[in-house]
């Protein structure tokens, strides 16, 4: 009881999942945001507007199993993306040999982690971030947790990376052509293309080498291998823990090293 009487009002009030309604938790959500030194302007940016956006509710309750075997999951996805894949490896492979040296994370790995994520950036999600985010804050399952993406969501918006209207992504709020939750965007985005901006919507080279500066940050092993069973796959695992996921990564990687 006295650690809640040291908080901050607003901060107190704001901390409430699913408390009053929506519009005043996010007013509530507002003050918590200026207290925590977001600006004024990244603020009403960012959440002047914003309504609750009942799909994303729905969404969230009705998430199925991820139930499929290595086999069907990984057949359904890389024979289609191969030759894309490959492409994009002679393409960008000036900027993916930057990328290594830097990063020690090997091409083949981030373009299949591009691939399997949005199909190279094609399919990011059309979700308002903000809206997303403030909805499952609001919502009481989770709502710490998105709480605090939300926060980074706007911390994105004052740093000047990408602009509120911009932010559309993932209906749980990932990000980007790799999926970046707005955390991981702010601790791992790099501006690799020099252009001042960490921009995973539109920059190959900086979703890239972020990609290989979360892997590398996860504890990636320059010059070692991928497979299951190896570290460097444990650090796949850290991008994404479903096992069928990571071999599919993996997979995906080594057919892209093979191809002529």
């Amino acid at each position: 009881m006295c650690a809640v009487l040291t908080i901050p009002a607003g901060a107190a009030v704001a901390a409430s999942c699913g408390s009053g309604s929506f519009p005043a938790w996010l007013e509530d959500f507002k003050t918590e945001a200026a207290e925590k030194g977001v600006s004024q302007t990244a603020i009403a940016s960012g959440l002047t507007g914003v309504t609750l956006d009942q799909a994303v509710l729905s969404r969230d309750r009705s998430q199925r199993v991820f139930n499929q075997t290595f086999e069907e999951f990984s057949g359904r996805m890389v024979p289609p993306r191969l030759a894309r894949g490959t492409n994009l490896m002679k393409q960008y492979g000036s900027v993916l040999a930057r990328i290594e040296q830097t990063y020690g994370v090997p091409g083949e790995v981030l373009v299949a982690i591009w691939g399997l994520e949005t199909d190279f950036g094609a399919n990011t999600g059309k979700f308002s971030t903000i809206r997303s985010l403030a909805t499952l804050a609001y919502d009481c399952r989770r709502g710490e947790t998105f709480r605090a993406e939300l926060m980074d969501a706007l911390r994105i918006v004052a740093r000047g990376d990408l602009s509120p209207s911009e932010m559309r992504g993932a209906w749980a709020g990932e990000i980007g052509q790799t999926q970046f939750m707005p955390s991981s965007y702010l601790k791992f985005a790099v501006d690799f293309d020099g252009n001042g901006r960490r921009d995973l919507l539109h920059s190959a080279p900086d979703v890239l080498a972020s990609t290989a500066n979360y892997l590398a940050s996860h504890g990636w092993e320059r010059g070692k291998g991928w497979e299951p069973g190896t570290p460097n796959f444990g650090v796949i695992q850290r991008w994404n823990k479903s096992e069928v996921y990571a071999k599919t990564i993996a997979y995906f990687a080594n057919q892209l090293a093979h191809a002529p």
